[in-house]
């Protein structure tokens, strides 16, 4: 439910509408002329990137030139956030333009399609308009790759492994490891799939083509070529601001997403911290390498400065912060992810936008700055008013789910979070960007804080039929 606004006299009203008409007529013509001849996309997505990339200086030793000059094109939104902090849902969410809460795709296990059976997804829309729709690497989640949403689906490729695992040491963990790897760039998955991409765009492809490449590091486990360790030597570390008791002040159902006693007990036990976040930064520095070589191919390619792209993470992810590892939070480093988008003919090199926007406005941007026709029922807003100018006006909060009834809203300065008992947590990112200081009980903030649970979704779905609960069924049926 939007927040209501009252505008009072009939002139003001009749201001208003004019000015949303020029407004309109406005934005139809920018993306009119930018898309007169359906464009070709460029769609990257990264796995795991949290807000580490230097452009949005969330770690100071963090650096990412390719990725830079990739944003440095267009306009950066500072302020973006996922609509889920996990894979399927974050990927589901954008992919069709639907919430968490509308369509209950609330984990990586749930079966998307069996909740969504007739859903258009965006590279299907596309296709529908006559473009080519080619897939490579991590786009969809795991083992929900749906191939009727492509012409051409090429998997993402194997990674190698150091001599011994786990290379950190930590036994019972998973893939929640790191270290590096004596192969070369070469026999990397991620090299792989951009080699594949490349491959596309020296092809002379059909046009108009909509490309979405998935680069899957820096997701875990944190296997990458020497050479990006050495980038990052650990002694030279630096690890995140966090406080002793942060999680002092957190309701219950928040601390039981931290999990204090799970991967930050481990790390810290272990000594391990240091190591951590340098395999995270090694991994995010072969990432900038992969997405260098591709935007060079783009360039290289016929009509690769005429290409819209957008580049986009699914969901941020926690290093110790709050004593949480991993994304599965409702807190900003889980829910910050890099959004940016590059339009030739609308956007200006080097924009940023503070306004706070979500993936699921992916969706229905695409299809205006491609001159395709709006697709009823999504959930997300057009950003094209912000691709034109950084600075307007913008009336909508970002609002990111885990788990059912579970929510944060993000607005310019403030995040609000409601847990599915009630329970609540608001932070003042002006004074607190940390988010170190839950205000939640002051009672002079309840004006600020209502305003923001407006924005909670007035229904939330059920949950969506999950592999696990599949699998467990099935097992009841053979016992039975």
């Amino acid at each position: 439910m939007g927040r209501q606004r009252i505008v009072r006299g009939l002139g003001t009203w009749a201001l208003v509408g004019m000015a949303l008409l020029l407004g309109a007529h406005q934005r139809g013509f920018a993306a009119e002329q930018a898309s007169s001849k359906h464009p070709n996309v460029l769609f990257l997505a990264v796995d795991d990137l949290n807000d580490w990339i230097s452009a949005l200086g969330g770690h100071p030793a963090s650096r990412t030139p390719n990725i830079d000059r990739l944003i440095a094109r267009g306009v950066l939104f500072t302020n973006a956030h996922c609509a889920a902090p996990a894979c399927n849902p974050s990927r589901v969410a954008l992919l069709t333009g639907l919430k968490p809460s509308t369509t209950g795709v609330y984990t990586n296990n749930s079966i998307w399609r069996k909740v969504l059976p007739d859903a258009v997804t965006l590279p299907q829309y596309f296709m529908a308009h006559g473009y080519w729709a080619e897939g490579i690497g991590k786009i969809f989640h795991g083992r929900f790759k749906d191939p009727e949403s492509w012409n051409r689906y090429t998997s993402v490729g194997s990674f190698p492994k150091p001599a011994t695992t786990p290379a950190n040491g930590i036994k019972g963990t998973a893939h929640f490891d790191w270290g590096p790897v004596s192969e070369s760039d070469a026999e990397m998955g991620d090299t792989k799939s951009v080699e594949t991409a490349i491959t596309f765009l020296e092809s002379q492809p059909k046009e108009p083509y909509f490309l979405a490449v998935g680069i899957y590091r820096p997701h875990l486990p944190w296997y990458v070529p020497q050479e990006y360790f050495d980038k990052h030597p650990v002694e030279g570390i630096v690890l995140p601001e966090v406080k002793a008791d942060d999680l002092k002040d957190i309701p219950a159902a928040g601390v039981k997403m931290a999990r204090p006693q799970g991967d930050h007990r481990k790390v810290t036990k272990s000594e391990n911290w240091h190591k951590a976040v340098q395999g995270y930064l090694a991994s995010i520095a072969y990432t900038d390498a992969m997405v260098g070589r591709l935007v060079d191919a783009l360039d290289a390619s016929p009509k690769g400065k005429e290409t819209i792209i957008v580049l986009w993470s699914d969901h941020g992810w926690h290093l110790g912060e709050k004593e949480h590892w991993r994304k599965f939070a409702l807190w900003e480093r889980a829910t910050r992810v890099p959004l940016a988008f590059v339009v030739p003919g609308v956007t200006k090199p080097g924009e940023r936008c503070s306004r706070p926007v979500n993936l699921v406005d992916v969706y229905p941007t695409l299809l205006e700055v491609c001159g395709l026709p709006p697709k009823k029922g999504l959930d997300g807003h057009s950003l094209v008013p912000l691709l034109e100018n950084p600075e307007a006006s913008w009336d909508h909060y970002s609002l990111t789910t885990h788990g059912r009834k579970n929510h944060a809203v993000r607005s310019e300065r403030y995040r609000y979070i409601r847990y599915a008992d009630g329970s609540e947590e608001f932070y003042d990112h002006q004074s607190d960007p940390n988010e170190w200081t839950n205000r939640a009980s002051e009672k002079s903030l309840r004006p600020i804080i209502e305003e923001h649970a407006l924005e909670l979704p007035a229904k939330d779905a059920k949950d969506a039929p999950s592999v696990k609960g599949r699998k467990k069924a099935k097992e009841k049926k053979q016992k039975a």
